[in-house]
């Protein structure tokens, strides 16, 4: 047995070892520490053995272990690479959180949240890989629902349920920022309504009547359907002269504009032909439908593709302005 000179106190034992006397009490109680001995005047005594154990136990408790899964490390019944091993694993998701709600409180902070949208922002960002496909894939779902399965429409549709299976482990603000928006505008039923309208146009041939935005290689026209009728204006001629108009301000109904349109239309179309694009571009154009596959790239960790919708919108209203003097 220890000879006296061997024996700590608890008191003695918290100013060699740093922990609280209160501590070493609790966990002597809880049994990881049992005294060596007692003295004469009951005092609880720790021999070199104790230093040594609560040195682990003080090791262990700092890397969050519980004082269960100590308990089984000291009885032996785990081992400690075991432990380290499940405890990496619950380290990983507890830092993937505390990432997540970093990003969540930077959107929060930069966009002046009121506390009702910040909680929604967390209740959106924390959703699992699973709740978020549903979110989109009922969605999808009700936007297309009885469309022909054979329609190109559908293809679309593919396109539109594309999510991650997991947001990054340290997620960037814009795609945390990109999947609480995404969220919030699937959820509006107007939105909704709108890409209904524009699914099933598409699906009974309306994307043969002008140009559409599609699922793939970028956004054209911030709509659905994907495709261009054979005679009508392409996607990149509406890019580069209705956007440069757009961008230089130019007024859709004034002679430049006159000018502009005529660029892209040629004047000899006729009345008919002008009708039915206009009632296309009209029917396909929608910038929020055009948001929806911004934010989708954003949470894929894809850069955006830039906004053409401005220039399609700036077509529309030279078309209705170039067809306002035959009105009347």
């Amino acid at each position: 047995m220890s000879t006296a000179e061997e024996l700590f106190t608890i008191g003695q034992l918290a100013r060699r070892t740093g922990v609280p006397a209160r501590t070493i009490r609790f966990w002597s109680d809880a049994g990881l520490i049992p005294p060596a001995a007692r003295s004469a005047s009951g005092y609880r005594l720790y021999d070199a053995e104790a230093v040594a154990r609560l040195e682990l136990i003080s090791t262990l408790r700092q890397l969050g272990l519980g004082l269960e899964v100590v308990t089984a490390v000291l009885s032996r019944t785990r081992t400690l690479a075991e432990v380290a091993a499940a405890h990496v694993t619950a380290l990983d998701t507890e830092i993937r959180t505390l990432r997540l709600r970093r990003a969540v409180l930077s959107t929060v902070a930069s966009r002046g949240a009121a506390m009702e949208e910040a909680h929604l922002m967390h209740k959106l960002a924390t959703l699992s890989a699973r709740e978020r496909q549903r979110i989109i894939d009922d969605f999808v779902a009700e936007v297309f629902q009885g469309v022909d399965p054979g329609s190109p429409a559908m293809g679309i549709a593919r396109g539109m349920r594309q999510m991650p299976a997991e947001l990054p482990d340290d997620p960037a603000p814009e795609q945390v920022d990109a999947w609480i928006e995404l969220g919030e505008l699937v959820a509006d039923e107007s939105f909704r309504q709108r890409a209904r309208a524009m699914a099933v146009a598409g699906a009974q041939g309306g994307v043969q009547g002008g140009v559409q935005g599609g699922a793939q290689g970028g956004v054209q026209g911030g709509g659905l359907s994907g495709g261009e009728a054979a005679g009508q204006p392409g996607h990149q001629l509406i890019a580069e002269h209705a956007g440069r108009a757009a961008a230089e301000g130019i007024d859709p109904g004034s002679a430049e504009g006159k000018a502009v349109l005529d660029r892209i239309v040629p004047p000899d179309t006729p009345p008919a032909e002008r009708e039915r694009l206009l009632a296309a571009l009209e029917t396909f154009t929608d910038a929020r439908v055009e948001r929806y596959w911004q934010l989708l790239a954003v949470v894929n960790g894809r850069p955006a593709p830039p906004s053409v919708v401005p220039a399609f919108e700036w077509l529309i209203a030279a078309l209705r302005a170039d067809a306002a003097p035959a009105a009347r």
